[in-house]
């Protein structure tokens, strides 16, 4: 029987537990908090990871993980390894927001809480951490507005199975709605870009340029990997640090890109908050603390309902912040990236921070 059938099996044979009502799994002397992660080679979960793994740590929890490498069956599969090993909590990064809900039903006959890290899994019995993903796409959309209020505008958007990537295009388009309705904004082109992908978006990009003529003012990317990839397109062509760019994340090589005014903005999520937050609710929903009762990351649960189907939810929305060169000290004060780094290539005399 393949593992998705399993846990449906197992979700079959239990009563329905009330919205929101966690239950600690089984009474054990340590917690063990499993996580799943879609696709750990991204360089992004290791700073993640780093943060959930000292949270635990401080509250005298255990670790332990999986990768499901891109693959959603994979994924079933972990997360019934991960609950046969003894996780009493589940952390998980969702490869398939819908592929995932055999799994989230087998947690739940276990009595075993869950946490839809970052990505949303629109399942009540889930507790969704994240950031604000449509104030991402408002700030991107804020900041290359400043600089290109009229022209023609790219958008290079996220995977089409990640709800992230729709909460992202949702704010963009939010501010940058009344100046296309005015006529002063044409989008030329829109693609999506499946597993956000660089070489992906750095092939899409270089198709939509080709398409116009290159005659591009702004390029709305959706996260600083595909930004690597659309600058890659750019520079191919001359336009790099000519055209306006957004990405988020707040990816080493984006915020340098910013210092050197090839990007316009990167919306720094700082993962390492988002990472202790995880690990911190962990401990709380493992000892039995009602989801509604929770706080972390400066923030308290709220009930979260606007996902596709609108199903409301315990979350928490962290807050992002935009960087641009003009407050490039937030990211280097908080010891996210290296001075080095971020000024590597820099004209100190034009950029204050490098100096």
């Amino acid at each position: 029987m393949k593992p998705f059938l399993k846990a449906a099996a197992l979700a079959a044979t239990v009563a329905v537990v009330g919205l929101g009502l966690f239950q600690p799994a089984l009474a054990q002397k340590k917690i063990i908090v499993g996580v799943s992660w879609s696709n750990f080679q991204e360089e992004r979960w290791k700073t993640d990871e780093a943060a959930i793994k000292a949270a635990l740590a401080a509250g005298g929890a255990e670790y332990v993980s999986a990768d499901a490498q891109s693959s959603s069956e994979k994924q079933l599969n972990d997360v019934t390894n991960l609950i046969a090993k003894g996780a009493n909590v589940l952390i998980i990064l969702a490869q398939d927001k819908d592929a995932i809900a055999p799994a989230i039903a087998a947690a739940k006959a276990a009595k075993i809480p869950v946490i839809a890290y970052d990505r949303l899994i629109e399942n009540p019995y889930a507790f969704y951490l994240t950031f604000n993903n449509v104030e991402v796409g408002r700030i991107m959309g804020r900041e290359v507005l400043k600089v290109r209020p009229s022209g023609n505008y790219i958008f290079v958007r996220g995977d089409p199975k990640d709800t992230n990537a729709q909460f992202v295009y949702d704010g963009q388009r939010e501010i940058l709605d009344p100046s296309i309705k005015a006529g002063k904004i044409k989008i030329v082109g829109e693609q999506a870009t499946d597993n956000w992908a660089p070489d992906v978006a750095q092939r899409n990009t270089e198709q939509m340029l080709t398409r116009v003529g290159n005659k591009v003012d702004a390029v709305m990317s959706s996260n600083d990997g595909m930004a690597t990839g659309a600058a890659a397109a750019l520079d191919a062509v001359g336009l790099l640090g000519k055209v306006a760019m957004s990405g988020q994340d707040g990816d080493f090589a984006a915020l340098n890109r910013v210092a050197l005014g090839q990007q316009t903005v990167s919306v720094w999520k700082d993962s390492r908050a988002l990472g202790k937050a995880a690990g911190e609710i962990a401990i709380e929903l493992a000892k039995g603390v009602a989801p509604t009762a929770i706080q972390a990351g400066g923030e308290k649960a709220s009930i979260f309902d606007g996902g596709p189907n609108k199903v409301k939810m315990n979350s928490i929305l962290l807050k992002p912040v935009g960087i641009t060169q003009a407050n490039l000290n937030l990211v280097l004060d908080a010891g996210w990236i290296k001075k080095d780094v971020l000024c590597k290539g820099v004209d100190a005399t034009k950029v204050p921070v490098c100096k």
